[in-house]
């Protein structure tokens, strides 16, 4: 089971991208969709990580001790469940990967029980046995044990395919990607402390929650008081098993990641008040103005989440936002939520619960955001700061700030660079009037344009500044020339093919 012992020399972070990169480029043409990529490479290269790293522990015990023990391994890998016999493996490799894969789950019940997900290890016609040989003997090839690799760059790689995964499936990422400057961007308006409880109730891949642990460890901080204080919940069971993977591998043990539905099924409740559990930072960036969210089940809710109405069927944006509130501490809680824009300024019921909030002095900040920066959609979103306790000099008033101008455009999508960040958090900390930028409106303010929080009924952007530069309206319109000439061909063949036109 164990290889020899080799003095390695560490590999860097670029180098193990590419090396990891190119294990995605083996699955280019396969019957495996692109959507699916992620399902089956992050596993594997998870097995093949902890496996490494169980054969230098190994080595260690026996030039140690002059044997093995088990409490020398931070996870346990059972007889025939290890990487290098699998790769040994003749025929229905797939089977012999997934009963590895679950020996491993089951051996480490605490920790990995689920890690791996749900891949279709054992279906031939996506995955034959030619092709997982061809991805085994690719990882096989170097050794990402911790000689090698530690920690942060293996946590950091992990991190680097999963954007590329979410590059590579523009249209579905959203469902498990924020980007991360928007991510760092809301840790650090939360300003988490050591000791923190943290909770993201749609935690996609823990980017998030990864987010807050590097907050406090470039702080001077200990990032171990925040270990057993991790709390996630998501909905897809591939995207849940990958963010604990991702935490695993960047070190952290202690954390409590569940799958399944937030807003119908809570996973995380107090015994003591019989309520939601609370916790000093609530964060998320939920799936935009989703439809069929559990409006039957919130109608007799016994978490007590619609006190501020109850959302249609059309959207769960303030369903998402009333549970978070509700997860927020008595004192020290403190939230922020990325919302599309429609949510600050829709009426219905919509308007009724924005004004409870109002007038329950819960909303401290609205951040507007530029366009098309989230994989998925190209709509403009917001960030909503919400607090249970705001400091006295800023009790009864709402910042509202107009960062849309602020990115850097892409080809398929806007970023948000540091330097904007970095902008936007100095309007944030220091709560003023920006010219153009960022105004301070009071509660009665608010109130005499019907509870509305559309950013342009308070802060307008210069004359001029949303008319983009000559060259690129020039491009923007050739390119939509060209697309209407497409549709406009398209739909000749149409007509023609189907004899309405001669």
């Amino acid at each position: 089971m164990q290889q020899a012992s080799l003095l390695l020399q560490p590999i860097s972070l670029s180098e193990l991208e590419s090396y990891l990169w190119e294990a995605a480029n083996i699955l280019r043409g396969s019957p495996v969709d692109r959507t699916d990529w992620k399902s089956y490479i992050l596993p594997l290269l998870f097995f093949k990580r902890i496996c490494d790293v169980w054969d230098e522990e190994y080595q260690a015990a026996v030039a140690t001790y002059g044997e093995d023990f088990a409490d020398e391994h931070r996870f346990q890998i059972p007889r025939g469940c290890h990487w290098q016999e699998v790769r040994e493996t003749p025929a229905n490799i797939g089977t012999a990967l997934q009963n590895a894969m679950r020996g491993i789950e089951t051996a480490n019940q605490q920790h990995l029980y689920g890690v791996f997900g749900d891949g279709a290890w054992s279906n031939k016609e996506r995955l034959p046995d030619a092709l997982l040989k061809d991805l085994i003997e690719h990882f096989s090839a170097t050794n990402i044990g911790n000689q090698r690799v530690n920690r942060d760059v293996i946590g950091d790689a992990y991190e680097y395919l999963i954007k590329k995964f979410a590059d590579a499936t523009n249209k579905k990422a959203g469902e498990f990607y924020t980007p991360r400057s928007v991510v760092h961007l809301m840790v650090e308006i939360l300003d988490p402390q050591e000791g923190d409880s943290v909770y993201d109730p749609t935690c996609g891949t823990a980017g998030m929650l990864l987010a807050v642990i590097v907050y406090v460890t470039e702080r001077g901080g200990d990032p171990r008081t925040l270990f057993g204080k991790l709390y996630g919940q998501e909905k897809n069971l591939t995207t849940a098993a990958v963010a604990r993977m991702n935490l695993l591998l960047h070190g952290i043990d202690d954390f409590a990641i569940v799958q399944g539905d937030t807003l119908r099924q809570p996973a995380f409740s107090d015994p003591a008040t019989g309520g939601l559990a609370t916790h000093d930072c609530v964060l998320a960036n939920p799936p935009f103005s989703l439809e069929q969210w559990g409006r039957e089940v919130w109608e007799s809710d016994p978490w007590g989440r619609a006190f501020a109405g109850l959302p249609t069927d059309s959207s769960g944006d303030f369903a998402f936002v009333q549970h978070m509130v509700k997860s927020m501490a008595p004192i020290t809680g403190r939230m922020a939520v990325v919302l599309p824009q429609g949510a600050l300024f829709r009426g219905g019921i919509e308007g009724q619960i924005r004004r409870k909030l109002l007038e329950m002095d819960l909303i401290e900040a609205v951040i507007g955001l530029a366009p098309n920066l989230f994989y998925g959609t190209g709509l403009a979103a917001c960030i909503l700061v919400l607090r249970q306790r705001k400091r006295p000099e800023r009790a009864g008033k709402v910042l509202i700030a107009d960062a849309s101008s602020l990115y850097r455009k892409g080809r398929a999508q806007n970023f948000l660079e540091p330097e904007h960040g970095r902008m936007i958090l100095d309007w944030y900390q220091h709560f003023t009037d920006v010219p153009d930028r960022a105004r301070v409106v009071t509660l009665p303010e608010i109130q005499a344009e019907d509870w509305t929080l559309n950013i342009s009924r308070y802060v307008l952007p210069p004359i001029g500044a949303d008319i983009p530069p000559l060259e690129d309206a020039i491009r923007d319109f050739k390119a939509a020339l060209t697309r209407c000439r497409e549709a406009e061909d398209a739909l000749q063949r149409v007509m023609t093919e189907g004899g309405w036109l001669v």
